[in-house]
């Protein structure tokens, strides 16, 4: 069966990610999220594969309701105490952790949600035991396509098999952060003496819409002579394939920013999770973790936005 399927990480227009046909039939169609329609016309039927979160997704069609049956202008709610209602969701979801998306008026989000109406199925990075109650809410919505939780999907990681050995309290860290917070983070690993892998990455410049970068030399961006003194306990390094990290058996925690793939990976290899979310889609996904399934542990920021060594420590 022909089909057309659009692949959505989450609806923000510049991340939206056209898919590659599955073969080379001219019937065979796939598009992304700047298509101003779906191809019904032409006896092609369109399937939506949200990379993302069950909650995620129903609450962006909760949002795009709220918009065009109730007339909310979501402008008013930024920054603001406002908490709506979800179907599926146990608690009351604030607006401080909507994707900015829902605010930014050229970005078109509702109508990328009305798209998603039209679709006669739409696949989700998920599963249902760890979403069941928000899938079987998604489910039951008569204006809702079809919706078929196929995860979780994947990249392919070395699998580490010893049982044997024994399980460090080891933290992972896979964060780009300002020199105040590295600062912050310097001492409190140096204080607690906690054992450690440090993921460190390279900011993207200011006001430039970039992924974060190698950090090739941490000694450069580090205070000066951490690495000498944690060396007994801790290790920095750049990339890491992280869900092979993850499956080892030494490691005990990890602090996350809280993307999808990165919450999937850790609940498969059974990986308790620290949230430290940033922006984006993470505040949704960190609040689904902590306020709905009870699961993680929140890391508290000052006032400054800052986590301060003091908190982790007392930890």
């Amino acid at each position: 069966m022909s089909a057309n399927l659009v692949f959505i990480p989450f609806p923000i227009v510049s991340h939206l990610a056209a898919a590659k046909p599955f073969d080379h039939s001219p019937q065979h169609e796939t598009t992304d999220g700047h298509e101003d329609h779906f191809p019904e016309e032409l006896g092609v039927p369109s399937y939506v594969y949200f990379t993302s979160s069950a909650m995620s997704l129903q609450l962006f069609f909760h949002l795009q309701t709220l918009k065009d049956d109730h007339n909310h202008d979501f402008v008013e709610f930024k920054d603001s105490d406002f908490e709506t209602t979800v179907p599926g969701y146990i608690n009351p979801v604030p607006a401080r952790v909507w994707s900015v998306a829902v605010f930014e008026e050229d970005i078109g989000f509702s109508g990328l949600i009305r798209k998603f109406r039209e679709a006669k199925g739409i696949m989700v990075n998920t599963f249902l035991e760890f979403e069941h109650e928000v899938i079987k809410s998604l489910c039951n919505d008569e204006k809702i396509p079809p919706v078929y939780p196929i995860g979780p999907i994947l990249q392919d990681g070395q699998q580490h098999t010893d049982q044997n050995e024994k399980k460090h309290e080891e933290i992972i860290n896979t964060g780009c952060f300002g020199e105040n917070q590295v600062k912050e983070i310097v001492v409190a690993l140096e204080q607690s003496r906690t054992r450690f892998l440090w993921s460190l990455r390279k900011p993207p410049p200011k006001e430039k819409v970039e992924f974060a970068g190698e950090c090739e030399n941490p000694g450069e961006v580090l205070p000066k002579g951490f690495l000498e003194r944690t060396v007994g306990f801790g290790k920095v390094i750049g990339w890491a394939p992280q869900l092979a990290v993850l499956a080892h058996p030494a490691i005990g925690g990890f602090v996350s920013h809280c993307g999808w793939n990165s919450i999937l990976e850790s609940v498969w290899s059974g990986v308790s999770i620290a949230t430290w979310p940033l922006g984006a889609k993470q505040q949704a996904n960190a609040f689904e973790l902590v306020k709905e399934f009870n699961m993680t542990v929140e890391i508290k920021m000052d006032i400054r936005r800052i986590v301060m060594w003091l908190w982790v420590q007392r930890q």
